[in-house]
């Protein structure tokens, strides 16, 4: 094994330490820290208003414990103390410029201004809040709430590295303590303002560090030379081959070498993608930028010898080697061989495709997982053997279901090159059926390494393809993808949507003149039972909508039934992506092709949406020519300019745009393919039509009046007319928000606009939204539940 050399214990070390050069790299790690500095700096900023007695409590303490202790030598303690934490950057300063580290020195001191500002305006900003400040003992007004003198030496030292060395750690962490320790005792610092400080100079330090990136020297020619000699083998001249890669030569008839550098750069390409991915899949590889350097190394090393012991072909390392603290070498014997995309065809034989498959047999016999089986991972050299490289994401020892993703990555890299029946045929004839059956339900583009998901948008059939022919021979075989996301894209969007509409009604309610709910409880019974039978009527409306849209026969009590059920779905999806889900599963199981169901949806969609406009620009004209009572607030005639302008601005942007064009076209294709034929065959039921076209009406009439009689239910006389204009504007706007069904949103903007739909104040509108979103969203989820089950029952969805 080679031999791992500790540069920095030796005076060889100290003569191939790379100098320092123009190349920075800007670490997401720094970006990380800076955001989990911003975080806590706020935790602490909270910290008087949820803890103030426990915060202050702490500072009496303290201040009673240092009324103790005799003044003379408290005094000249905190002397020392500050002498020290000013000696401790000078001299780290004086160091890294003999070493040539100048520009280490500058971010240092650009780290240091940044926090003695960041200290200046928190002062400025917090002013005298209880417990971060207390009575200065010279009778000065109020202490800092900051104590700035430790956020600048901290900013200084974690910009220039010193505090990833352990003595000049040591050194910072004595300075710091004592210091804040001596304004504790002395009285012009609270525990707060002490915590405060290192935050805001640990956070300075990453803001800068992140912003103008930090300086890394990546090790010279002669340097990796050097290092390959020490570890055991004759290299003669080293030269580049790509990025982070070199081509070594040896003396005499030894192999050439691939050394492969790990630095700085190295751990930070693509380490958000890979953090990203993390969050989102539960089968991410832990990313190389978060391990420590010598961690990634010993890694990818055990991986190597792991494969090479098991038998399979791969690059062998030769050599490892440290070069300082921010680079490391691996060393491999030179492996002549191409991608196995570049093969021809003639080439990419049978015998090929089963030779990689034994190859990751091996590797799972062993229970080692490659993780990035990509094209560029398989390589063919000139006698056709195939050899499986980059294992540095690899894991020893993996789970079954890191095994199962390996054998879904190679059988998508040998279909994209020999076709989806080859590369099974291949699979089934090495393998057996048993894995690649097991591997059906990861077929998912989620699920496979970056470059092939990159090939994959090419063919995108693809996966369906290697599904129907491993099936042909495993009938039984589970094809259901397996959920692989721990956290899905539109989770994120609807947690933050659903957070914001949140803050903006307690906003609404805590500004309130009234308390919304007491006039909730004194609502008129009589206005309160026109409202009900206005909501239940919904969705007999919706249901003869949903029906006038498909020209085959449909039961309406089923139908009506999965429109109730819609309101159960609504609760746990957006807007009204649950309900087209719905339908179009409703369609399917009554016997309807997937694409007219589809279509049906999409027809009753699209003229549902231009029904919504059509309402809105006559309610809105109606308040324009003065028809109902006068409002100031509500937008009226000039709604219609503005929805008019901005689709002329949208159809502007589609026609200029090439890139925009194309995809609003392909967008477009199975409009024309599947729903304007289906509009045709509705043409040819005129009756069905117009009951289709009167329901989508109806429904939205039967949410305007829903809303109406809750206004009237709690003692306001709105117009109807802008009643209407608040309902089709608020309710389209907000539920645009992807929280389920628009929570939040749409109240937050139904009261705003209700407020000025008649004399009422927001506390009233609050009130009769809240009592129509009763109405309309909640109290339907148990008969939705209902209808749910008797549907599933029914085998109808």
């Amino acid at each position: 094994m080679a031999t791992v050399i500790q540069t920095e214990e030796s005076d060889a070390a100290s003569r191939k330490r790379p100098r320092p050069d123009d190349r920075r790299v800007r670490h997401p790690a720094a970006l990380i820290r800076l955001l989990a500095g911003a975080g806590a700096i706020g935790v602490v900023l909270l910290l008087p208003l949820f803890a103030r007695a426990t915060a202050g409590g702490l500072d009496a303490d303290i201040t009673l414990g240092a009324e103790l202790l005799p003044w003379p030598p408290v005094k000249l303690t905190a002397a020392l103390c500050a002498a020290a934490l000013l000696l401790v950057p000078l001299t780290t300063a004086v160091q890294r410029v003999l070493r040539g580290e100048r520009r280490r020195v500058t971010d240092g001191v650009l780290a240091a201004v940044i926090a003695y500002g960041l200290s200046l305006g928190l002062d400025l900003l917090v002013g005298g809040m209880a417990a971060l400040t207390h009575d200065s003992p010279a009778g000065h007004g109020r202490t800092d709430p900051v104590y700035g003198h430790l956020a600048p030496v901290l900013a200084f030292m974690t910009a220039v590295g010193a505090t990833g060395v352990r003595r000049s750690r040591t050194v910072l962490a004595t300075a710091l303590a004592l210091s804040g320790i001596s304004g504790l005792v002395t009285g012009y610092a609270t525990p707060l303002s002490v915590l405060l400080a290192l935050l805001v100079g640990w956070t300075a330090a990453h803001a800068t560090c992140y912003t103008v990136g930090e300086p890394f020297s990546r090790p010279t020619e002669r340097q990796i030379l050097l290092s390959l000699a020490q570890s055991g083998v004759r290299p003669v001249s080293v030269h580049p081959a790509g990025p982070g890669r070199y081509l070594a030569t040896q003396r005499g008839d030894r192999p050439d070498l691939d050394v492969r550098l790990l630095d700085r750069e190295a751990q930070a390409n693509g380490l958000l993608w890979h953090l990203w991915l993390s969050l989102r899949l539960r089968t991410a590889p832990r990313p190389f930028g978060l391990r420590p350097l010598r961690a990634g190394l010993e890694h990818q090393a055990l991986l190597a010898y792991a494969a090479s012991a098991a038998g399979a072909r791969t690059r062998t390392p030769v050599a490892v080697a440290e070069l300082g603290s921010e680079a490391a070498l691996v060393a491999y014997r030179h492996l002549v061989a191409r991608p196995l995309g570049e093969l021809t065809g003639q080439e990419l034989t049978d015998e090929v495709l089963a030779d990689a498959w034994r190859q990751l047999a091996l590797l799972q016999r062993r229970r080692i997982a490659h993780r990035a089986l990509d094209p560029q991972a398989v390589l063919v050299d000139g006698d056709g053997a195939v050899h499986l490289v980059d294992l540095a994401e690899g894991e020893i020892a993996a789970s079954d279901l890191l095994l199962r993703l390996d054998v879904a990555g190679l059988l998508t890299v040998l279909a994209l090159h020999a076709g989806a029946e080859r590369a099974v045929a291949a699979a089934m004839t090495v393998l057996g059926p048993g894995p690649v059956g097991s591997a059906l339900p990861l077929l998912q583009p989620i699920a496979l390494p970056r470059a092939t998901r990159a090939a994959l948008k090419l063919r995108p059939d693809l996966p369906a393809q290697l599904r129907a022919e491993a099936q042909r021979h495993l009938p039984q075989a589970p094809s259901e993808p397996l959920r692989l996301e721990r956290l899905r894209p539109r989770t994120l969007v609807t947690v933050g949507a659903g957070m914001l509409a949140g803050y903006l009604l307690l906003q609404t309610l805590f500004s309130a003149e009234r308390n919304p709910f007491a006039v909730l409880a004194e609502a008129d019974p009589g206005w309160l039972a026109a409202a009900v039978a206005a909501a239940v009527a919904s969705h007999l409306a919706a249901t003869l909508g949903f029906v006038g849209f498909v020209p085959e026969r449909l039961s309406f009590r089923s139908a009506l039934a999965a429109q109730v059920a819609g309101g159960f779905v609504k609760l746990v999806s957006p807007g009204g992506v649950g309900g087209v889900a719905l339908n179009t599963r409703f369609l399917q199981c009554a016997g309807i092709p997937t694409a007219q169901a589809l279509s049906s949806v999409g027809v009753s969609q699209l003229l549902g949406l231009g029904l919504h406009l059509v309402q809105l620009a006559v309610f809105s004209s109606l308040l324009g020519l003065g028809i109902g009572a006068p409002m100031d607030e509500l937008p009226s005639g000039w709604v219609l300019a503005v929805v008019l302008a901005g689709f002329g601005v949208l159809l502007l942007s589609v026609a200029a745009v090439p890139w925009l064009r194309r995809r609003v076209q392909a967008l477009l294709r199975p409009l024309r393919a599947e729903v304007l034929p289906r509009l045709l065959d509705l043409l040819q039921q005129p009756r069905k039509l117009a009951a289709g076209v009167a329901g989508q009406l109806l429904v939205s009439m039967a949410f305007v009046v829903c809303l109406y009689c809750c206004a009237r239910a709690i003692g306001t006389r709105p117009a109807f007319s802008g009643v209407a204009v608040t309902f089709l504007a608020g309710n389209a706007a907000g539920s645009a928000v992807p929280s389920p069904g628009g929570a939040g949103m749409v109240e937050y903007l139904l009261t705003d606009l209700l407020a000025g739909a008649g004399p009422m104040d927001k506390s009233t509108a609050f009130a009769a939204v809240v009592l129509f979103r009763l109405l309309v969203f909640l109290l339907p989820v148990l008969p939705g539940w209902a209808a749910f089950a008797w549907l599933q029952r029914r085998k109808a969805l």
